[in-house]
């Protein structure tokens, strides 16, 4: 695998805002039609997610319905990645996780950006979508989170 690749995959909760953006293709859950949206990344014990803050979304409904998606990193290195999503419906593994997305987004240096203090745990549980991201053509940096 390039290392330009890894390095860009490899966002800690210094990243910025731009290093954590990047563009997915899905196939659009009822029209079969490609949808491209530009959406943040998170990093969780290794291991890559899509969320957002809490609200009902397109891409997740296109991801839980067409799992098989591209996954275009556009800073730094531009690379168009297969990609594979499972929704993350487990109480304790979605905690997990969203912990983690909450600390990194609440964090004091704040290289995001972002408006503090972000949502509480308990609206992201309830209304955030959350999807594990593996990549087929990449082995080495996908494997089980629950592990």
């Amino acid at each position: 695998m390039d290392a330009r690749v890894r390095r860009a995959l490899e966002i800690t909760p210094e990243s910025s805002a731009r290093e954590r953006t990047v563009d997915i293709t899905t196939t659009g859950a009822r029209t079969g039609r490609p949808r491209r949206i530009e959406i943040w990344f998170y990093r969780a014990d290794g291991e890559i997610y899509l969320t957002t803050t809490p609200a009902r979304r397109a891409w997740y409904a296109n991801i839980v319905a067409h799992p098989d998606f591209t996954f275009h990193l556009t800073h730094g290195v531009r690379a168009d990645l297969a990609a594979h999503g499972v929704p993350v419906l487990d109480p304790q593994h979605r905690e997990r996780v969203f912990r983690s997305v909450i600390a990194d987004l609440n964090q004091p240096r704040n290289p995001a950006g972002i408006a503090q203090p972000v949502a509480p745990l308990s609206a992201w549980m309830s209304g955030s979508p959350l999807v594990h991201v593996t990549f087929p053509d990449l082995p080495e940096l996908s494997r089980d989170p629950a592990l």
